[in-house]
């Protein structure tokens, strides 16, 4: 298989690759990697020494291609689906370009911080980062909400690379800070992207693996 993805699939940033891989209906193959193993760790470090995951390998150009906005942008160059997650239109590129870093700085970065503090030891908590995430997703939630016109996606009428980061970002973050009816927009963008096929799939092929999600005993009912 020329495109191998090293992932773990509960990792919110590897679910905005394979969105973006099933929306354009590319050929890869996965392999799982387990941080927590010393070899599997060792192993991942050596292909990228920050050893952050998504990691994509290309065999046909022999690259190693780090970062999620890198690999999408990577993938809709030289493996393009039958829509483009990044508009040719210079001014619509930006604009998705724009919101994908909303979602991963204001969304999904907060909420990495809150689950990342349940992790702690006890004494070894930081309420006061908690609260301040929290701040930063209620600002984010807002923000969102004046941005999603009804019925359209995260950058327009196109889903883009916007949309990719939005769904796991704002799939975990609302089960920790949960979206409000002071936000409707947001609800209804948020429904939308569960209901959509490639969102939905990375969420099934997910589920065998929530129990291990710090807050998942507050998740909804319909994603266990």
């Amino acid at each position: 298989m020329t495109l191998m993805l090293y992932y773990h699939p509960l990792a919110a940033y590897c679910h905005k690759v394979l969105v973006a891989l099933y929306e354009a209906e590319t050929a890869f193959a996965t392999e799982l990697v387990d941080l927590g193993d010393p070899v599997a760790r060792a192993a991942h470090v050596e292909r990228w020494p920050t050893g952050k995951m998504p990691l994509l390998r290309d065999s046909r150009h022999d690259r190693i291609i780090p970062e999620t906005t890198i690999i999408i942008e990577y993938l809709d160059t030289h493996y393009p689906g039958p829509r483009p997650l990044l508009p040719v239109d210079a001014a619509a590129r930006l604009e998705a370009r724009l919101w994908d870093r909303t979602f991963d700085l204001y969304v999904s970065e907060p909420m990495q911080r809150i689950v990342g503090d349940r992790l702690r030891p006890e004494g070894q908590k930081d309420p006061a980062g908690v609260q301040e995430a929290r701040r930063t997703l209620d600002m984010a939630y807002a923000l969102v909400d004046r941005q999603v016109a009804p019925g359209g996606w995260a950058a327009g009428a196109q889903f883009t690379i916007a949309d990719c980061a939005a769904a796991p970002a704002l799939f975990y973050a609302a089960i920790i800070h949960p979206i409000t009816d002071h936000h409707r927009h947001l609800l209804d963008y948020f429904e939308r992207l569960m209901a959509r096929p490639s969102v939905a799939r990375v969420i099934e092929e997910a589920r065998p693996y929530f129990h291990f999600f710090p807050f998942n005993q507050d998740m909804p009912a319909r994603f266990r």
